[in-house]
C-alpha cells in the first residue's frame, strides 16, 4: 500500500508505510508549560497506536515525556543520542524499546528502513549548557522515501543529507510570535523543498500551540504560515505537489514508481 500521511497537530505525525506505522514527535497535551492547543481537538487513542516512535530533539514540544508513556509496551522509540541522559523523565519510559541514534545511523523495522540524518537545530533539553544531543530529521524508506525534516533550520547540504525523497514533512512556523536561528518559516520552507525536489509535502509544526496571553501579539503567524507556504511552494519549486492538512486530516502523496 502506497504512504499514507495524517498530520495530528504541531510536530506529530502518522506515517503510514509497507504496512508499518511510523509516530513522529507525539504531542499529545492540551497544555504544556505557557502553550495551550489552540486549533484541533486532541488526537484520538488510535494516533497513538505505532510500531515506531520518532524523536527529532529534546525540546518539550518534541520530546514530550507524558506522551511517550501513554504508548503501548515493547513499541520501538528512537531518539538522538543521548536522551536518556539528558531527560531524567526517560525513567519513565522503561515499557518502550529505546534506541538512540545519531546522523547516518538506520534502523529496520519490518519492510522499512530508518536512517537519521543532521538537523539544524539546538538540541539541547533547555536553552543553556553543553550541546550533547544532536537535532536529528529522519528519512523512513520503504514503498515511498519520506522526509521527517523535525525542527530544522535552512542548510545548504540538505538535499545531500536527505538524499532523494518522494515526500517531505517541512516545519514552516512555530508556537510563538518570533521564530529564531534554526527553524524554517513559510518562505526557507519553500526554498527547502526547491533543494530537496520531492513530489510532495506537507507542512506542520505550525497552527496548533501558541503562548497563553499573547492572543494579539502578531496572530498571523499562528494562522498564516500554511497557505503561506503553499503560496511560496508554487514560486520556488511548482513541480512539487503541497497537501495543506487539517489536524486529523489524511493524504497519500503521489510517489516515483
Amino acid at each position: 500500500m502506497p504512504a499514507e500521511i495524517t498530520w495530528w497537530g504541531h510536530a506529530t505525525c502518522t506515517v503510514e508505510d509497507s504496512g508499518i506505522r511510523v509516530l513522529t514527535d507525539p504531542l499529545f497535551a492540551r497544555r504544556l508549560a505557557h502553550l495551550r492547543r489552540r486549533r484541533g481537538a486532541l488526537p484520538p487513542p488510535d494516533a497513538r497506536r505505532a510500531d515506531v516512535v520518532l524523536v527529532s530533539h529534546l525540546h518539550a514540544d518534541h520530546l514530550h515525556v507524558p506522551s511517550l508513556q501513554t504508548l503501548a509496551p515493547g513499541t520501538r522509540l528512537l531518539v538522538p543520542r543521548g536522551a536518556p541522559r539528558a531527560v531524567p523523565g526517560f525513567a519513565r519510559l522503561r515499557h518502550l524499546r529505546i534506541r538512540e541514534m545519531a546522523p547516518g545511523d538506520e534502523t529496520t523495522v519490518g519492510d522499512l528502513v530508518v536512517r537519521a540524518v543532521p538537523a539544524r537545530h539546538d538540541g539541547r533539553r533547555l536553552p543553556v549548557g553543553p550541546q550533547r544531543s544532536p537535532a536529528l530529521g529522519y528519512v523512513v524508506e520503504g514503498e515511498a522515501r519520506t522526509y521527517f525534516a523535525g525542527d530544522t533550520g535552512l542548510f545548504e547540504s540538505m538535499a545531500k543529507e536527505t538524499g532523494p525523497v518522494d515526500v517531505a514533512l517541512l516545519p514552516v512556523g512555530g508556537w510563538g510570535p518570533y521564530l529564531g536561528e534554526g527553524h524554517l518559516d513559510a518562505r526557507r520552507a519553500a526554498q527547502a523543498l526547491a533543494l530537496l525536489g520531492p513530489r510532495s509535502a506537507v507542512p506542520v509544526h505550525y497552527g496548533t500551540y501558541w503562548p497563553i496571553g499573547l492572543d494579539a501579539v502578531r496572530p498571523h503567524e499562528f494562522h498564516a504560515p500554511g497557505t503561506e507556504f503553499v503560496r511560496l511552494a508554487a514560486v520556488h519549486a511548482p513541480e512539487v505537489a503541497v497537501h495543506l492538512l487539517g489536524h486529523g486530516e489524511r493524504v497519500r502523496p503521489e510517489v516515483a514508481r
